[in-house]
């Protein structure tokens, strides 16, 4: 059995855990809860199997468990409408209307988010959130690479037909 390190992992990757949620979440007490499930879920994976790598695995967990909540805060919003605390992206010294802009595409990507299948959100996730390439996505993800960028492919296709249809 494996002897696992847990504060040193927790030390290690939590910052990288923390940013993926909250960068798909927008908010710190989702974010908190996405942290925490992340853990826990890293924590049952390592007693079933040997863990190669913490911290591909922990991004793949903390992208899964966020985009589950993006689709649960969807499909809330579906019935009343939803307050985001969306953080504006720091660049510097961003006019109002930039920031503005930057939240409302932030608001934007996450409910498109929450309308992709599972794997095609966390497979774009992966590589633009957590810049991962399509051979980490594949070899984490346990599918091929050509799988991966095809997943990513019609993730980003789906996402520019939902931007679309929302211009109109």
């Amino acid at each position: 059995m494996q002897v696992i390190d847990w504060p040193l992992i927790v030390k290690k990757h939590g910052p990288a855990v923390w940013q993926t949620a909250y960068r798909l979440l927008g908010n710190d007490a989702d974010a908190a809860d996405c942290f925490q499930e992340t853990f826990v879920c890293a924590l049952e994976v390592s007693r079933r199997q040997r863990v190669r790598s913490f911290s591909a695995l922990l991004a793949r967990l903390a992208t899964a468990r966020a985009i589950d909540r993006l689709r649960q805060r969807f499909r809330e919003s579906q019935v009343y409408t939803d307050a985001v605390d969306v953080a504006a992206v720091s660049s510097g010294n961003p006019s109002p209307t930039q920031q503005l802009h930057t939240q409302e595409l932030a608001i934007k990507l996450r409910e498109a988010l929450a309308q992709l299948p599972p794997q095609e959100a966390q497979v774009f996730c992966l590589r633009f959130l957590n810049d991962m390439s399509y051979r980490q996505i594949a070899k984490e993800l346990g599918i091929k690479t050509n799988a991966a960028g095809v997943l990513l492919h019609r993730a980003r296709a789906k996402l520019s037909e939902l931007f679309e249809k929302d211009e109109k």
